[in-house]
């Protein structure tokens, strides 16, 4: 556990030291959620109905903007490699980067929803079932974009094939996300089962995306 601890406050720290990745996601979650008012037209009520969708698909591209970075810089310095031989299983290096990646990149984007959400209409009322939300089906995100990030690590370009790659696992997150808040914002009930179904998927995919992780990263030391 201290050696876990160890790798995710240094993924942290250089995350926060480079600086580029949250603000990047950040600046990209903002210029969607800003553009879709003026290709949706004036009409609010269509803006407040869309909204779930729309900001859960902005949390979703956001996230997927830095994930081709996260097992880069380790591989290309060899740091990924002195982990693999490390005391600490490949799995847990997997999970702790992937958790690096939630804290740093989806739990920003998780916080600044309401603010967007402000330029889609949505109600107030609705703010708190939408950070929720996020919050609980975020880290799905970042675990199963893992696997993507670790299966195209060292592939020239492998930006748009990690998004391929990647995109089609988000889309049970995407669903029951927006089924779980639609039906808050209807019936003022949170814990209603797109909810727990979410809540699932993140829990699911902690426990196996890094398995599936490992595997991959050994793949590319043969």
């Amino acid at each position: 556990m201290s050696a876990f601890l160890t790798l995710m406050r240094r993924d942290l720290r250089l995350a926060l030291r480079e600086g580029g990745t949250t603000g990047t996601a950040l600046g990209f979650f903002l210029v969607v959620v800003a553009i879709l008012p003026l290709g949706l037209g004036p009409d609010l009520k269509l803006l407040a109905r869309l909204a779930p969708g729309l900001l859960w698909i902005a949390l979703l591209l956001s996230a997927l903007l830095s994930l081709d970075r996260l097992f880069h810089n380790d591989a290309e310095d060899g740091s990924l490699e002195t982990l693999a031989m490390g005391p600490l299983p490949l799995e847990a290096v997997a999970a702790a980067k992937a958790l690096a990646h939630w804290l740093t990149t989806c739990l920003p984007l998780v916080v600044a929803a309401p603010l967007m959400a402000v330029l889609l209409n949505l109600p107030i009322e609705a703010f708190g079932p939408l950070v929720l939300t996020m919050a609980v089906g975020s880290p799905a995100l970042s675990f199963l974009g893992a696997i993507g990030a670790s299966l195209t690590l060292g592939l020239r370009r492998g930006g748009p094939l990690l998004a391929l790659l990647v995109l089609p696992l988000y889309v049970p997150v995407l669903i029951f996300g927006v089924t779980a808040l639609t039906t808050a914002m209807r019936d003022g009930d949170m814990l209603s089962p797109p909810f727990l179904i979410l809540l699932a998927l993140s829990l699911a995919a902690g426990a196996l995306a890094p398995i599936a992780s490992a595997a991959a990263l050994r793949a590319n030391f043969t």
